[in-house]
């Protein structure tokens, strides 16, 4: 995996544990070490069940107040289906040493399922099915906005066949995006969206899903982005429990999130030079639209 890029402000030891104690957290003398830097955030393990999560960089702060807004409803809405998401145990102002807000997190036992085969990922279709039947209801009016996530397909066409004429894709990519376009646009009322959803931000603890991680860009709209997981994390079989457990998702629904797959796909094979991983991803995607076909 390539290296994320340099964190704009240097986040320490140090500063973390200052920032606990002057935040007057009862566990903030727990034992602590870096967890993870990605490309927007950074988690430090705070003894055995809690996480800090810090911006690393200026561009990511509006990450971390997305979260800080929303995950408390939407971990009331996932409760029922026994999914967790890391709703902030404690959402900290930005304040000085460190002037971007932050927060206190569970800490999920577990992996990535991006570390699991794609096989081994039927075990919990069903239940990412459930957990996302309990998330797609109608939104708050405050969800944050996101330009792109959710909103309509057809205002990504321009980017697509940019991105289309850039490489060479089978022609079953180019055919999911334009059955996707002439299909209805999502005529309900605007529900929440993850708005992130692949194996990277899914908790899972062998066959058992745990957790939904990484709401940064959570916003509201048509449920077909998150639906396209069902081409982005799972092979033929897991794909067609994850279709089966969700009954209530019309078939104009479904051609919609074989549409955003194929755009995540594209986007991800022509702009990640960079990043191995996400262009191995973007391969995969395309993989199981061909297979599909």
């Amino acid at each position: 995996m390539a290296d994320s890029p340099a964190a704009d402000f240097p986040i320490t030891e140090n500063l973390v544990r200052t920032l606990l104690r002057n935040a007057h957290l009862d566990y903030a003398e727990e034992p602590l070490s870096l967890a993870f830097a990605g490309w927007d955030n950074e988690m430090w393990r705070l003894g055995t069940t809690r996480a800090v999560r810090l911006p690393r960089r200026e561009l990511s702060v509006p990450l971390i107040d997305h979260e800080q807004l929303v995950l408390s409803r939407i971990a009331a809405l996932l409760r029922p289906a026994g999914v967790q998401v890391p709703e902030p145990l404690a959402a900290m102002p930005a304040t000085e040493p460190f002037a971007r807000p932050w927060s206190v997190v569970p800490w999920f036992g577990g992996s990535a399922a991006l570390h699991q085969p794609r096989a081994a990922r039927t075990a919990w279709a069903a239940k990412l099915a459930e957990a996302l039947a309990a998330l797609h209801v109608a939104a708050d009016a405050d969800a944050p906005a996101n330009p792109v996530r959710g909103q309509a397909l057809q205002t990504r066409d321009g980017a697509v066949r940019e991105r289309l004429a850039m490489t060479v894709f089978p022609p079953r990519v180019l055919a999911a995006w334009e059955d996707a376009l002439s299909t209805p646009e999502w005529p309900h009322a605007p529900v929440w969206v993850h708005g992130d959803l692949h194996a990277g931000n899914i908790v899972v603890d062998g066959p058992h899903l745990v957790a939904l991680v990484d709401f940064g860009d959570v916003t509201s709209g048509d449920p077909a982005y998150d639906l396209a997981a069902a081409w982005i994390v799972f092979d033929a079989a897991g794909r067609r429990e994850f279709i089966a457990a969700s009954a209530h998702v019309d078939a104009d629904t479904w051609v919609r999130a074989r549409g955003w797959a194929a755009a995540i796909a594209v986007t991800l094979t022509v702009l990640s030079d960079d990043r191995p991983d996400y262009a191995a991803l973007g391969a995969e995607i395309v993989a199981e639209l061909v297979a599909e076909s």
